[in-house]
């Protein structure tokens, strides 16, 4: 049960930080950026800032939200092995989708 309660504090820890970049880049009012280390691109580069930060905010909430629901969906399997994959699966195959739709939101956005 321990366990269970560290795992919990570390998911939450780790989804509240994305689920704060998130809300970072929707209260932002200049361009923000993926955190790839790509610079962010210039106001005058995008056709709609707000909606580009709104989709880009919202992207990151959505992620902090699934690593939590992979925790749950863990722990729902009781302590066997499985229980890593939906954990795990949870943090990284978000992570090449988020690719993925930033590039299209580039290509959507960027005059």
């Amino acid at each position: 049960m321990a366990g269970r309660i560290i795992g919990f504090v570390i998911y939450l820890i780790v989804a509240a930080f994305m689920a704060g970049i998130g809300i970072f880049q929707l209260r932002s009012k200049t361009p923000v950026g993926f955190y790839s280390g790509e610079r962010p691109p210039a106001q005058h580069e995008l056709s709609d800032v707000a909606a580009w930060n709104r989709k880009h905010g919202i992207m990151w909430v959505v992620y902090g939200a699934v690593i939590l629901m992979a925790f749950g969906a863990g722990c729902l399997m009781g302590d066997t092995v499985w229980s890593v994959a939906p954990m795990s699966g949870g943090v990284l195959v978000p992570i090449p989708l988020m690719v993925w739709y930033h590039k299209k939101l580039v290509k959507c956005y960027k005059k």
